[in-house]
C-alpha cells in the first residue's frame, strides 16, 4: 500500500473523515464539523502542541475531525492541509464576503481610525462585511479601511506584485502571514490572492503547480524556481523574490547569485522550473 501523506490525510490517528472508510483503521469515522479560524493567525501543527507545519489566517474555513480539549484536528478547506490547531482559535462557520488585500490591516472598534483597534490582520484573511458604505467597512468584528478589502472573486492579477507587497516581512519557518512567512507560504499567498488554489509546502508545489519548464525557455514573470525544500518567484529574466533564511526576510535576489549561493551552501539540490498559466 502506498504511504499516505499525513499532511493531506484527514485522520487524527483515532478519528478519520468518512471519505477514508475502508482505507484506514480508525475508531470512528465522521463527516466532520465546519468551523472557521477566529484568531488573526494560528499554527497548524503536526501534533497537539507539536511542531508548526503551516499557519491559518482569520476567516479560513476548516473541517473539524477530532476535538481533544485544548487541541483540535482539522482539515483546511483551501488546500486540504491537515493538522492540529489550538481549540481557542476555532469559531462557528461564517460565510466570508471579502478578503484582506493589503499586506496588513487593523479592525477598529468604531467607524473611526482614532478609536482604537480590535486586532490586526494579514494579507489573505477573510471577513464578513455587513455594510460597505463609507471609508470604513463594517464587519462582524468591527471596521476595516475600505482600501484594504476586496470582495471575494475580485482577485489580484499578478502574483509577483502580491509577493512584492510583502518585501521585508521576516522569515518564519511554516509562516503564512505578514508577521512571518517562509518560501512556500509566500508562493501560496501570492497565488491564492490571484484566485488560484495553491498547496502549502514547496514539495507539493513542485509536484502540483503548472507544468515543467525547460531551462532554455526564456523566463517570464510569475515562473517558479525550485530547489529541494525551497521555492522562489521569478520577477524578470535576472531577478527572483523569495522568503529565505539567508536574509531572514522576503527579499529580491539576482537569479544567478541565488543559484550559486544555494549550491555552494548545500542547502538543497536544484530541481528546476515550473510555469503556471
Amino acid at each position: 500500500m502506498t504511504a499516505r501523506d499525513r499532511r493531506l490525510t484527514p485522520f487524527s490517528g483515532r478519528i478519520a473523515h468518512a471519505s477514508l472508510r475502508g482505507q484506514v483503521e480508525a475508531l470512528v469515522f465522521t463527516e466532520g464539523e465546519p468551523a472557521r479560524i477566529i484568531q488573526p493567525v494560528t499554527d497548524l501543527c503536526a501534533a497537539p502542541d507539536g511542531a508548526r507545519d503551516r499557519q491559518l489566517l482569520f476567516g479560513a474555513d476548516v473541517l473539524i475531525i477530532e476535538r481533544r480539549m485544548a487541541w483540535t484536528f482539522v482539515r483546511a478547506a483551501a488546500d486540504g492541509y491537515c493538522g492540529w490547531v489550538a481549540s481557542a482559535a476555532l469559531g462557528r462557520p461564517e460565510a466570508a464576503t471579502h478578503w484582506v488585500v493589503a499586506p496588513a490591516t487593523h479592525i477598529y472598534r468604531e467607524a473611526s481610525i482614532k478609536r482604537g483597534e480590535v486586532m490586526g490582520l494579514s494579507l489573505g484573511a477573510r471577513l464578513t462585511v455587513f455594510d460597505d458604505e463609507g471609508p470604513l467597512m463594517e464587519t462582524d468584528l468591527g471596521f476595516v479601511p475600505r482600501q484594504h478589502l476586496r470582495a471575494l472573486g475580485d482577485w489580484a492579477q499578478d502574483p509577483v506584485a502580491v509577493a512584492e507587497s510583502l518585501l521585508g516581512t521576516p522569515y518564519l519557518w511554516g509562516g503564512n502571514s505578514r508577521e512571518g512567512i517562509d518560501c512556500s507560504g509566500l508562493v501560496q499567498i501570492a497565488f491564492s490572492a490571484c484566485g488560484r488554489a495553491c498547496p502549502g509546502d514547496s514539495d507539493q508545489q513542485w509536484q502540483g503547480l503548472g507544468a515543467p519548464l525547460a531551462e532554455d525557455v526564456p523566463l517570464e514573470r510569475g515562473d517558479l524556481m525550485f530547489w529541494k525544500g525551497h521555492v522562489a518567484l521569478i520577477c524578470d529574466a535576472e531577478t527572483l523574490i523569495h522568503a529565505n533564511g539567508h536574509t531572514m526576510s522576503v527579499a529580491y535576489e539576482p537569479i544567478a547569485e541565488a543559484r550559486a549561493r544555494i549550491s555552494a551552501a548545500g542547502e538543497g539540490a536544484y530541481l528546476g522550473l515550473r510555469r503556471w498559466g
